[in-house]
């Protein structure tokens, strides 16, 4: 048990555990299918125990038999926690409650997954090992996402004047909101969690976005102020509502399924959700209405002389063009996977592939980014992970170089291209103390569960989108441009790698993948509410008849958030240094694509599947609707 300390003295208590005859536990740790932290009804933190159907039925006994007695959980001799029967368990699903940190909740439930190991633990070495992401990393992407977080706030008031203000007060105050929520629960930063910020930004950026453009579009209908920002917040609320549910479901079955650094990703995502949707919709609500209360003219302005025309009266033919995206997507994704093919695969990064492992001494303190960066060159742009280890002056150099290789002369090849790397550190003294060969960091369930995860957020964003747009094209066409997303950014790479960029798929590419998705979906949704609204108001026109004013109503929003978000990425490929290179890289081009498709994909989709049919039976020739002839006619209830 956990030790309690008494007058400056640890104590340790020790337990006496009843066994059977034969010397064993009554139900050892292969029973367990499942056990996770969770939360109970008040909100403390809890371990959640999942057992397989014959270890539901011997738990149901021993629980039964026991009730108001400890049973004790027990690995290697130590026993890690003895809570008190209250009741009898049916069914092998248990809770564990108790005065648990969130920590201690965690490591309880990893104790019982690991109880169903064939054999003990040990620890056979022990050290300090420090971050994948060096100071100087650390500082470079630091300086880099404030400065595109400045560039944001700088965009935002030129583009919409004072109302801008507003919203950078909003963004501001929505970072403030998660970093705080984040250290109250006491969860670490990993680089998926700052991709999750990133997307964070993304939806508080775009919240603000969507009321401002709605607003200023009642003020063009004639509205006064007062009445244009009401209608404004009022008419731009069931699009926010929509987008934020979708990256909430996105970060729940993450959160649930994933693990490590998906689930890393998930949370930082799911408490940006909450926050985002309050920042926008209420607090900057709160300061505009402060800003104009008892005012019959205001100062607050929402568009400057630099935005006040433009995106002004568009009439882009965005779906009669389909047909060429449809056909320059299958091209650049069969490019792609060919090249890929050609260049042996996938270019998996440490994390998946593993590689080989060194250990080395310097007489003196030494960069681990420099280290990296020497060398890169001598392992052929290989994935490459340095962190010290144990001691400040000890390195261990982690690389995919010829990974696949296992022979001798693989493992000499790769030692000479070391000792290559490290001369440039000769006065340093390096002297290599290990080698060894190491498998993958993300382990096969880690990517059976991320692969899982990943399949039941399409499925929930299908269900989700289905009930709230009522028809299956919609769900459909969703979906495929989310797949449309990440085979483009997949394709990327190996494109990106004939032309010299040698960017690798590791735990950063999951990051960046999981967030175009979240980007993409919201720009989808937001796209999918201004054709319902459309239909509605106009029930004598068809889907193929308001598709392309609602693509042009929307591409000022699109544009902008698109703007924005592509700002922060920008400065961090340039400035974030090389360590952060690849994230920046697939998030440039998933941001891109994800416009690209909620555009040209997405809604054409439907068009062709259920758009073409309604239009049949209605008797209304879908081929003359593809241009924006019908804007004026749209009933818009403005007035």
């Amino acid at each position: 048990m956990k030790p309690t300390t008494i007058d400056g003295q640890e104590y340790l208590q020790l337990n006496a555990i009843r066994k059977t005859r034969e010397g064993v536990a009554p139900m050892g740790g292969d029973v367990v299918s499942d056990a996770r932290q969770d939360y109970d009804q008040g909100g403390r933190p809890e371990v959640s125990m999942q057992m397989n159907p014959a270890g539901a039925r011997k738990w149901q006994r021993l629980t039964a038999s026991n009730i108001g007695r400890q049973v004790a959980i027990v690995l290697d001799d130590y026993v890690y926690s003895a809570p008190v029967v209250q009741s009898e368990i049916a069914g092998g699903n248990s809770s564990i409650s108790g005065n648990f940190s969130i920590e201690e909740a965690q490591d309880l439930a990893n104790v019982l997954k690991a109880g169903k190991l064939p054999a003990p633990t040990r620890i056979v070495e022990e050290a300090v090992v420090g971050p994948s992401l060096g100071q100087e990393a650390i500082n470079q992407g630091l300086y880099s996402t404030l400065a595109g977080l400045v560039i944001i706030m700088i965009f935002m008031a030129l583009y919409y004047g004072r109302a801008g203000l507003v919203a950078d007060a909003s963004l501001l105050f929505n970072m403030f909101l998660v970093m705080g929520v984040l250290a109250q629960f006491g969860t670490a930063l990993t680089l998926p969690g700052i991709a999750g910020l990133l997307l964070v930004i993304a939806a508080s950026v775009d919240a603000n976005v969507l009321i401002f453009e709605r607003i200023r579009e009642e003020l063009n209908h004639g509205l006064q102020l007062k009445d244009a920002i009401n209608k404004g917040y009022s008419r731009a609320f069931s699009a926010i509502f929509d987008s934020n549910v979708t990256t909430l479901i996105i970060a729940i079955i993450l959160g649930f399924f994933g693990t490590g650094p998906v689930q890393n990703f998930a949370i930082t995502l799911g408490i940006g959700v909450f926050t985002s949707f309050l920042s926008a919709v209420y607090v900057s609500r709160l300061i505009i209405e402060f800003l104009t209360k008892d005012k019959e003219t205001s100062k607050i302005q929402f568009s400057t002389a630099l935005s006040r025309n433009l995106f002004q009266n568009l009439n882009f033919d965005i779906v009669g063009k389909r047909k060429l995206a449809y056909i320059g997507s299958t091209i650049f994704i069969v490019i792609g996977f060919v090249l890929m093919a050609v260049q042996g695969g996938p270019n998996l990064g440490v994390d998946f592939r593993g590689g080989r492992s060194y250990v080395v001494d310097f007489n003196k303190t030494v960069a681990a980014d420099e280290v990296r960066t020497a060398l890169l060159e001598n392992f052929q742009g290989a994935g490459t992970e340095v962190k010290t280890f144990g001691a400040n002056n000890r390195l261990r150099i982690t690389t995919g170089y010829l990974a696949d290789d296992e022979s001798l002369a693989a493992d000499q090849k790769a030692r000479t291209a070391l000792d290559q790397g490290l001369q440039k550190f000769s006065a340093d003294q390096p002297q290599i103390k290990s080698t060894s060969k190491v498998g993958a960091t993300i382990a096969d369930d880690i990517k059976k569960t991320s692969v899982l995860s990943l399949g039941l957020t399409l499925l929930g964003i299908f269900v989700y989108v289905l009930l709230r747009f009522e028809k299956w094209q919609y769900s459909m066409a969703a979906v495929i441009a989310l797949f449309h997303d990440a085979l483009l950014v997949i394709a990327a790479y190996p494109i990106a790698r004939l032309f010299g960029l040698n960017y690798e798929m590791d735990q950063i590419f999951v990051a960046a993948v999981l967030t175009i998705i979240g980007f993409s979906m919201n720009d989808t949704v937001v796209i999918y509410d201004r054709i319902r609204e459309y239909l509605r108001e106009n029930k004598h026109l068809t889907f193929a008849q308001v598709a392309n004013p609602a693509l042009n109503s929307t591409f000022s929003r699109t544009m902008i958030t698109f703007t924005t978000v592509f700002l922060v990425v920008a400065v961090l490929f340039f400035f974030g240094g090389e360590t952060l290179r690849s994230f920046s890289f697939a998030m440039m081009i998933g941001m891109v694509f994800g416009t690209y498709s909620s555009l040209f994909i997405a809604t054409p989709i439907i068009l062709d599947t259920y758009g073409r049919k309604e239009a049949r039976e209605r008797g209304v020739d879908h081929t003359t609707t593809i241009t924006d002839t019908d804007a004026p006619k749209l009933n818009t209830t403005h007035a």
